[in-house]
């Protein structure tokens, strides 16, 4: 594993530390060597005369990683003996190396008795804590840039495979040698609406990893128009998963300016988040329309499990999860983010047990 050279002591420390011969004891220790092990008391510390150290340790369950290395003119193993605690990491001798050990009660009195050699060691600690801060944050920031792709990667999957296997089921149909034009012509159509969709949920993906994406495009449609299709779309999607997608009322006739693609998302996510929650054997999604004052609100409801108390708070953050065996979390956070595009708010009301219901609003276009 590569090393991580530590920052070298300044120039006034590095001619404090080469007058401190008469003061410690000269060791020597050959290549691999441990010079002491982590929880070992802090007994002392090394001043690196040639040759060189690593300092390794076991971060969380990974396995040890090396913190920093160590050569000629740079010391370690101050901090045990500065907070009276166990070595906390383990120093091993990367190649033949002698150092200069002062021990805990020498260092201390030579402290005591040298205040610039204790302020330049301060600093030099200081440094030092910074330098492994930063190295630290660096590698969590690409430790989540990882997860998050991860993340992603399972978001796509799942997103897919619904629209893919209506694509399949309408191939398979538009393929049929004894298929009626009418029928045929109807699962072209399919399948050409959920070719867009894949597009579309694809570009939103890039808009959410995108907070100054693509400006949204929205145009004044009849909710009517655009809601009829695609709930019977959605329908029969869920259809297949022993799921009922109920409309008690027809959708208004009310003019909202909407990006029917992206709005469409957020219909598919809420439904399939629905769906997911139901129990075995299927049930029953109810989606309402409520002119609201200059509002459209969107409603809908599952009989299904209801939201996890655990989650609630933070239903619509990015990643969020509970109790699914697939898809990360992310459609919800999407869905709020296409919701808030448009001009309007999303909230979701719960009871464990008794099922859930979204709530959405549309601005309506004068």
């Amino acid at each position: 594993m590569p090393s991580t050279p530590a920052p070298h002591p300044s120039g006034a420390l590095a001619t404090e530390l080469a007058t401190l011969a008469a003061s410690g004891q000269t060791r020597r220790y050959l290549a691999g060597e441990v010079i002491f092990l982590a929880g070992a008391p802090g007994d002392g510390f090394h001043v690196v005369q040639s040759g060189r150290v690593h300092l390794t340790a076991v971060v969380g369950d990974a396995a040890p990683r090396v913190l920093a290395a160590f050569g000629a003119g740079d010391f370690f193993g101050e901090m045990a003996v500065l907070d009276d605690a166990p070595r906390s990491a383990t120093a091993v001798a990367e190649h033949d190396t002698v150092t200069l050990f002062l021990g805990r009660d020498a260092l201390l009195q030579l402290l005591d008795a040298r205040p610039r050699l204790a302020l330049d060691l301060i600093r030099e600690f200081s440094r030092r804590m910074r330098a492994l801060n930063q190295k630290y944050v660096d590698e969590i920031l690409q430790a989540e840039r990882l997860a998050v792709v991860g993340r992603f990667a399972g978001t796509i999957v799942h997103d897919f495979k619904n629209p893919l296997a209506v694509i399949g089921l309408a191939a398979e149909v538009a393929c049929g040698e004894s298929t009626a034009p009418a029928m045929r012509a109807k699962a072209e159509s399919t399948i050409a609406r959920q070719v867009e969709r894949i597009t579309a949920m694809l570009q939103e993906l890039i808009d959410f990893t995108r907070p100054s994406g693509q400006k949204v495009v929205q145009r004044p449609v009849n909710f009517a128009d655009f809601m009829a299709p695609l709930a019977e779309e959605i329908g029969h999607e869920v259809a297949g998963r022993n799921v009922r997608l109920v409309l008690p009322a027809p959708p208004p006739a009310l003019t909202v300016r909407i990006d029917a693609q992206r709005l469409s998302r957020v219909f598919y996510n809420l439904v399939n988040n629905a769906v997911d929650a139901m129990r075995d054997g299927g049930g029953t999604v109810t989606l309402r329309f409520v002119a609201d004052g200059g509002a459209l609100r969107i409603e809908v409801e599952d009989n299904g499990k209801g939201i996890a108390p655990e989650i609630a708070q933070k239903l619509f953050e990015p990643f969020a999860t509970h109790g699914k065996t697939h898809g990360t979390g992310l459609g919800l956070s999407i869905c709020r983010k296409i919701v808030e595009d448009h001009g309007g708010r999303i909230w979701a009301h719960s009871e464990p047990g008794r099922g859930a219901l979204f709530c959405f609003t549309l601005p309506l276009h004068a």
